[in-house]
């Protein structure tokens, strides 16, 4: 008999410490170890913090000019997910990105995310990128009845709220990644209009953060 089985999703492997200082995370006890993570998606930051992890490292260099492979393009988006989840909980994260040249200024699409320790691809957009960065700058908030997003990228403050329920769902299904089949079509348009989710080989995913610990009050934000 055949399996027809679906094989089993490859853990993302970290290194985590209990602080975010580096002398802090050379003392004894500070060291979590490799953490392999293969919990569902949406756990994996939870568990970190929870484990006491404040300052996480990726192997590896996250490569978005390869990722014709669906299992390239999953991975792909499970890291930066996770990335995204991180940043939301003000955890460190050392991590390696590689981007294609064109378009040049595709780099702001993840320039909310934690600045990486490198990248390859665009020139000179990995110091913008650190002296631009701050938390809170591209976050989504849901209220009785809308979902709010509040985007500051490209400067000046871009707000987008929506009171449809199918754009809630919409944003459930591509939290950490699904085809472009799954998502209505005047929907996914929208968010791709306004740089909200990003396309990673076959899947899209959903850029903002939603964000456990707010750095000021959520009002000024």
């Amino acid at each position: 008999m055949t399996s027809t089985a679906t094989p089993p999703t490859r853990a993302l492997t970290l290194h985590a410490w209990r602080d975010y200082d580096k002398d802090a995370c050379a003392l004894p006890g500070m060291s979590l170890g490799a953490v392999d993570l293969t919990a569902p998606p949406d756990d994996q930051a939870a568990r970190l913090w929870e484990l006491g992890a404040r300052r996480v490292e990726f192997t590896g260099e996250i490569d978005l000019t390869a990722v014709d492979d669906p299992d390239d393009a999953d991975r792909a988006v499970r890291s930066l997910c996770l990335i995204r989840d991180l940043t939301a909980r003000a955890v460190l994260v050392q991590w390696q990105l590689r981007l294609p040249p064109e378009p040049a200024d595709g780099w702001r699409d993840l320039s909310h995310l934690q600045p990486p320790r490198t990248l390859t691809g665009p020139a000179a957009a990995l110091a913008e990128w650190r002296n631009g960065h701050y938390l809170c700058k591209c976050l989504w908030r849901q209220g009785p009845g809308f979902v709010q997003i509040r985007d500051r990228r490209w400067g000046e403050l871009r707000r987008f709220t929506a009171e449809e329920p199918a754009y809630q769902q919409a944003i459930d299904r591509l939290s950490y990644g699904a085809p472009l089949r799954d998502v209505p079509p005047a929907i996914a348009a929208d968010f791709l209009a306004e740089r909200l989710v990003s396309r990673t080989g076959p899947l899209l995913w959903w850029l903002p953060y939603r964000v456990n610990r707010w750095i000021q009050e959520a009002m000024a934000v």
